[in-house]
């Protein structure tokens, strides 16, 4: 593994030492604590847990030698999915952070990228993190040097938890999908294992190989937070076993694993009920929303300010990406939401277009086809900064969206991030039951979550496997949009991206360039992230044969 790793550790004492979360509010000062001291008990581990909860936000330097300030963890990566895939829509040549790069395919296709070399790093720095925890604690506990108790069953599930997390991000990006490909022969990630220097990796690993570990792992986490007690409740920045169930669903579903997926979800999701109306319009800046299994409660501060997944995609963050170019959705899919259903609500389609740099060549009064009246297109301009908060120095656009908000609109204030809910459970049970052919199975997966969204929802009209299927995946499309994931879907699925057909998405072709059109991910690699080219070089269990 990269030299780069060694250092995580050292990282890791001095990160927590500075931090906090919800549960564990005492600070220490970053020299107060050795690299060996931090494994000598369970309050100390604890400390090392709550690292690896902030790398998941922090911008990366502060967590290991060789990161960047333009990448702050799973701010950047969550959006990223949906940006990859077509969903989340640029409506101006703006950029910040490399995101236009990002939507034009023009980083995680190469292996000097930032993009490719930062997941990759954080990844393994989570595994090693990870690897720390696990050897000390099993080892610890069967030679009686550390007792097993509640708190060290919790950390240790909390462990295999995050190694599970990272191995299936890993292998998601870094190889061909699973039912697109030959898991058995296709080249994977490398496996890591060791807690001390030098860090060695083994080669990589086969994609099938890699999913056994995985698995494995998730076994573990879920058999030793139950095997103590630890069986569900809410668990905020901190993993539960309802996390782990929730990553082995989403494991068996990219595997094609149906009935293993549908079990998971459903125990995923138990006593995470569905969000209202008022809830689901809230903005999704808290992971104290009732849905939420997981997700990271970002500290005021420590927070990444314009680094941060609402700068990079929520209208009404106080940002240039968003003032500028503010994001939009598929109106394809916003048009196809039955107006009996209060998620459309957020799209705002008819908003007026005030940005005279607009990539449809649409902007301002004047060459917005939907006003022909100055007063009633300034009105609108008026109404919409009234209701979300933001003033004449943010750009509006059709099809924007206000799904994410900031909690404190026109602010750059932090806001939570949310990685796992309830509504994606339900999803995958019906999906799952649909690709087994049981079609009252998912009808009734389905049932919960269309009732709750649309008010004239009748599940009943989709009563074959295909029309389940569409109907399933424009659900996740609605439902998970900005969530972050478009790009494992397609992979999934097996479909490219088509920014022209069906009426157009209203992306630009010119902005797009040769990310306008994607062929699918089982005709073209690109869908794969290359290896970092610093991986390459300094792992010498890697050769240039390796490379994506």
């Amino acid at each position: 593994m990269s030299s780069k790793i060694k250092f995580l550790l050292f990282a890791i004492l001095a990160i927590t030492m500075t931090s906090c979360d919800e549960d564990f509010l005492e600070r220490t000062p970053t020299d107060a604590i050795s690299a060996s001291e931090a494994l000598a008990n369970e309050n100390n581990m604890q400390l090392i847990i709550n690292g690896l909860h902030r790398s998941l936000y922090s911008q990366s330097q502060t967590i290991f030698s060789g990161g960047s300030t333009q990448r702050a963890g799973n701010h950047y990566w969550v959006p990223l999915g949906d940006l990859l895939s077509g969903g989340i829509i640029h409506s101006a040549n703006a950029n910040n952070l490399g995101w236009r790069t990002e939507m034009q395919w023009n980083s995680h296709t190469l292996p000097t990228s930032l993009t490719s070399r930062i997941l990759w790093h954080h990844r393994y720095n989570t595994i090693l993190g990870a690897n720390v925890l696990i050897n000390r604690i099993t080892e610890g506990t069967a030679d009686g040097s550390l007792l097993e108790t509640s708190t060290l069953s919790g950390i240790l599930g909390q462990a295999y938890t995050y190694r599970a997390y990272a191995y299936l991000s890993l292998v998601q990006h870094y190889a061909r999908g699973y039912l697109i490909g030959n898991p058995s022969t296709d080249p994977g990630v490398p496996l890591l294992f060791s807690s001390e220097l030098p860090f060695t990796s083994e080669p990589r690993s086969t994609v099938q190989e890699i999913y056994n570990q995985i698995e494995a792992d998730l076994n573990s986490a879920i058999s030793t937070f139950a095997n103590n007690g630890l069986t569900g409740g809410r668990g905020g920045s901190q993993l539960t076993i309802d996390v782990a169930y929730g990553l082995l669903a989403r494991m068996h579903l990219s595997k094609g694993e149906w009935q293993a997926a549908a079990d998971a979800a459903v125990l995923a999701r138990e006593g995470y009920p569905l969000m209202s109306e008022a809830d689901w319009k809230s903005g999704f800046n808290s992971i104290g929303l009732p849905e939420v299994i997981w997700g990271s409660r970002v500290i005021a501060p420590e927070t990444t300010f314009f680094r941060s997944y609402f700068y990079l995609m929520s209208n009404t963050f106080n940002g240039s990406q968003v003032r500028n170019n503010p994001k939009i959705a598929d109106r394809r899919i916003v048009d196809a939401i039955p107006d009996t259903d209060y998620r459309k609500d957020v799209f705002i389609i008819n908003a007026p277009n005030t940005n005279t740099s607009a990539a449809n060549n649409q902007g301002g009064f004047g060459n917005d086809p939907n006003f022909t009246d100055e007063d009633e297109f300034n009105a609108a301009v008026d109404s919409l900064n009234a209701v979300y908060g933001i003033t004449t120095a943010f750009n509006l656009h059709p099809y924007m969206h206000f799904k994410m908000k900031n909690a404190n609109p026109g602010s750059i204030d932090p806001d939570d991030i949310i990685y796992m809910r309830s509504s994606e459970m339900y999803l995958i049970e019906a999906e799952a039951m649909a690709m087994m052919g049981n079609i009252p199975g998912a009808q009734a997966a389905l049932r919960p979550l269309g009732e709750e969204r649309d008010s004239a929802y009748d599940v009943t009209v989709f009563n074959t496997q295909e029309s389940l299927m569409d109907h399933i995946k424009f659900q996740r499309r609605v439902e998970l949009w900005g969530e972050g994931f478009g790009y494992t879907d397609h992979i999934r699925w097996d479909e490219g991206i088509d920014h022209e057909a069906d009426g157009g998405s209203g992306a630009s072709a010119v902005l797009y360039q040769e990310a306008y059109q994607v062929e699918r991910p089982s005709v073209n690699d690109d869908w794969i992230f290359k290896i970092p080219q610093q991986e390459i070089d300094a792992n010498p269990n890697l050769t240039p044969a390796d490379q994506n």
